[in-house]
């Protein structure tokens, strides 16, 4: 599987690696474990620098569904979100993804996973 992630209950956050292409059901598998470990409210790192977008209009919108209902449930708190993109399909991607989530959490991409986990260690203050 191209997506890859570790859940860390004690630091409060999620590390996630994309290698390849990363198909709309690879993106279901991540959230279903973020869900089922109750880690939706924990700062995440999705590392996608050696990410291949394969994802059509419609997975999109499948997406931004999805994140709307989990924005729309009270229970629903999102940590801030570091993106790593080194590429420009991957950064439109993300940016999509950002904004058809309509979350009012932080998110912001970077270049390098270094720049990403200083800065989600700022917010995570």
């Amino acid at each position: 599987m191209p997506m890859h992630w570790t859940i860390s209950h004690d630091e409060r956050l999620v590390m996630v690696t994309a290698d390849g292409p990363v198909t709309l059901l690879e993106i279901e598998a991540y959230f279903d474990a973020v869900v089922v470990a109750g880690a939706q409210g924990y700062a995440k790192l999705f590392d996608a620098s050696s990410m291949e977008v394969r994802l059509s209009d419609a997975d999109m919108m499948a997406i931004g569904a999805r994140m709307s209902a989990y924005v729309k449930d009270q229970r629903w708190s999102g940590g801030p979100a570091a993106f790593v993109a080194t590429s420009r399909t991957t950064r439109e991607f993300i940016k999509r993804f950002i904004n058809l989530a309509a979350s009012p959490r932080q998110a912001k991409i970077f270049q390098t996973v270094d720049e990403a986990r200083r800065w989600l260690d700022e917010q995570m203050r």
